[in-house]
């Protein structure tokens, strides 16, 4: 065999040895990602934190934050995660097992929910829930692109940013996830949450003592009917109980004004259209599945990932499509940056 043709072998053998590697990385990454979709299983729910950072927001309300950071200090992006409304930063139970020590992360709980402080009914609105999440960011994130995720009002949460603080927004936030969420429309006559509203209005604080009485009775069958799909296992109906039953039970007299006055739609032109997507049940009964379609509509770009027969707590019932869904939109953000 002459030179020529040894080299060409050689070269040829170099060629399937890298193709070969890369099939084997393809391999191990998807085996890694597999085992990662289901880590929440293995870990008591309502154990995974790390050390609360202080930490008061504008008002002087004491928020409670939470940081897990990546194992590889050079992590070109923060997750910044937003809860919905009566829960609280456990939401994210398995998104923060899967993805714990591959990006870094910042959880709080909102005003008057979980660990943080409590607000004045003033100071329970959305335009301070964004004046919080900014603050959030700026101390956490000083510097960096950021990937913003949030659940029902804390969706709402991210829209109020956009609105209130748009230049901040264009500036630092490289991609939004929004679940089981709404940009306004919510309260149309009929619906469980108009029927809430209604009769929270006319008997007011008064009741306040009666309704948490009957929020711990009868908590578990609300969250079947309302919060998760007819067809999720009793362990999710079990998560989303063990958050209401801690949430104070004022939480539902101070915020619910919020959503019936809600339109964000204006806002969601700030968001970062390509790098956004929402992530919708066809069974959610309180932020409907026209609602997640109402705002891909309105936001070029985006993308809608339906989970078909979830309910409200999509990221819980759907968390292997969820935390895909978040795994892919780190990569797309993290590729960009670095083609940039």
């Amino acid at each position: 065999m002459n030179l020529l043709n040894k080299r060409a072998l050689g070269i040829s053998a170099a060629l399937v040895g890298i193709a070969a590697a890369g099939v084997a990385t393809e391999l191990v990454g998807r085996r890694r990602r597999s085992r990662r979709m289901d880590a929440g299983e293995d870990v008591p729910f309502g154990s995974l934190h790390s050390e609360p950072r202080p930490f008061v927001a504008s008002d002087g309300v004491r928020l409670h934050v939470e940081v897990d950071e990546a194992d590889d200090p050079t992590s070109a992006v923060t997750v910044i995660f937003a809860h919905g409304w009566v829960l609280d930063l456990d939401s994210w139970h398995y998104q923060r097992a899967a993805l714990r020590g591959d990006v870094r992360m910042v959880f709080y709980d909102q005003r008057s929910h979980g660990r943080s402080g409590r607000a004045t009914r003033n100071g329970s609105t959305f335009e301070q829930l964004g004046r919080d999440l900014r603050d959030v960011i700026e101390q956490t994130t000083p510097e960096g692109p950021v990937i913003l995720v949030g659940h029902s009002m804390g969706g709402m949460t991210i829209m109020s940013l956009a609105e209130h603080f748009p230049d901040f927004v264009r500036e630092r936030v490289a991609g939004v996830l929004l679940c089981g969420t709404s940009a306004g429309g919510l309260l149309p006559a009929g619906t469980p949450l108009r029927t809430a509203a209604n009769r929270l209005e006319r008997v007011g604080f008064a009741i306040t003592p009666f309704l948490a009485l009957g929020r711990r009775i009868g908590s578990n069958r609300s969250s079947r009917r309302l919060i998760v799909g007819p067809e999720s296992p009793d362990r999710y109906v079990d998560m989303t109980t063990q958050m209401l039953r801690r949430t104070r039970t004022h939480v539902l007299l101070d915020f619910l004004p919020n959503f019936g006055g809600l339109d964000a739609y204006e806002a969601l032109a700030t968001l970062p259209g390509k790098s956004t997507v929402v992530v919708s049940g066809t069974d959610d009964q309180l932020t409907p599945h026209k609602h997640s379609i109402r705002i891909v509509d309105r936001l070029p770009g985006a993308r809608l990932v339906v989970a078909d027969g979830a309910g409200h707590m999509v990221q819980l019932e759907r968390h292997d499509l969820v935390t895909a869904t978040l795994d892919d939109l780190i990569d797309q953000v993290t590729d960009e940056r670095e083609t940039a």
